[in-house]
């Protein structure tokens, strides 16, 4: 008898499991994907939930997954109750073992290559059971879908519906190479760079362009760019920058090697700034996680770690945070 039971809630757990998987991913494969089992088995824990339930739960067609009156009020009352007892099991495993199991970080391009992945060795060195995986990109990213537990990005690529704190602050470096600067001649203040070439980013989710902030006198505003190249490659535009190709925008971490080489000259520099003088727009980096119950031991463990290593003139200042 009790086999039997223990048996009916393992079942139980298997059908809650695959049916909020595939709800969030929108397809029972996709759900089927997220769990690690192969999608019949997800589509016969399903239909035997929903024999249990005496309900249909979700309407199957070639083309999408619908889910019916009973299905949109059950999934509403299990998924907190799932992600409460996947927060419980992960808790549990971390009292009596190390934190284990996959980490996967979403970033920028530019952030992953120049910041995290030179600080993720140290943190797998600490916690050798949590296998790391980096995934950098400029798109959009779907937590659920890609199975993403942490993203890091800039202010402006922000998604609706994340839970973000800011993590990281970035000073800018308004660049150029000593030969274009010889051929253009040299910007004083924001206002001429409509005069020039100007090498710009573009979001590659909606081929926005990332506007160029200055602060002067405590006022932000976005300068007026004359744009003659643009790019959704960071790491592109300052080796375009470098070989004379124009002025561009860059985060301190990828500016500086440059500028300790010679082969860009910093613009509106703020090491000796003035009341007057107008100084690059700092960039925020916030780190975002799908919702509360995201906040995984495992999760934690790293936001920790990222706020201990970060270099000095990343960390943003305590009232920042």
């Amino acid at each position: 008898m009790s086999g039997a039971l223990e048996s009916k809630g393992t079942d139980t757990l298997r059908g809650l499991e695959s049916f909020v998987k595939a709800v969030e991913s929108g397809s029972i494969a996709g759900g089927a994907r997220l769990l690690g089992i192969s999608a019949a088995a997800a589509s016969q824990n399903i239909a035997r939930l929903e024999q249990s339930l005496g309900l249909r739960l979700l309407t199957r067609t070639t083309r999408r997954l619908a889910l019916t009156d009973a299905g949109s009020l059950y999934f509403e009352r299990v998924q907190a109750v799932l992600q409460e007892l996947e927060l419980a099991r992960a808790a549990v495993a971390d009292l009596q073992d190390e934190p284990r199991g996959q980490l996967r970080i979403a970033t920028s391009a530019a952030f992953g290559r120049h910041v995290l992945a030179p600080l993720i060795p140290g943190f797998m060195a600490q916690y050798p059971r949590i296998r790391c995986e980096l995934l950098t990109t400029d798109g959009t990213v779907d937590h659920v879908q890609e199975g993403v537990d942490i993203s890091i990005h800039i202010e402006q690529q922000l998604q609706n519906g994340l839970v973000a704190r800011r993590i990281a602050t970035a000073q800018t470096r308004f660049c150029a190479a000593p030969a274009y600067l010889q051929r253009a001649g040299q910007p004083s203040e924001p206002e001429q760079l409509r005069d020039h070439d100007c090498l710009l980013f573009r979001f590659a989710t909606d081929g926005r362009l990332l506007r160029w902030g200055f602060v002067r006198e405590g006022a932000h505003f976005d300068a007026q760019v004359r744009v003659s190249m643009s790019s959704n490659d960071i790491d592109a535009l300052a080796q375009c920058a470098a070989s004379g190709g124009g002025i561009t925008r860059l985060a301190s971490f990828v500016a500086d090697p440059y500028l300790a080489r010679g082969d860009l000259v910093e613009l509106f520099s703020s090491a000796t700034p003035t009341d007057s003088r107008a100084t690059g727009a700092p960039l925020d980096f916030y780190l975002c996680v799908r919702d509360r119950y995201e906040l995984t031991p495992k999760v934690r463990l790293f936001i920790d770690y990222l706020q201990h290593a970060l270099p000095a003139d990343l960390k943003p200042s305590a009232e920042a945070r």
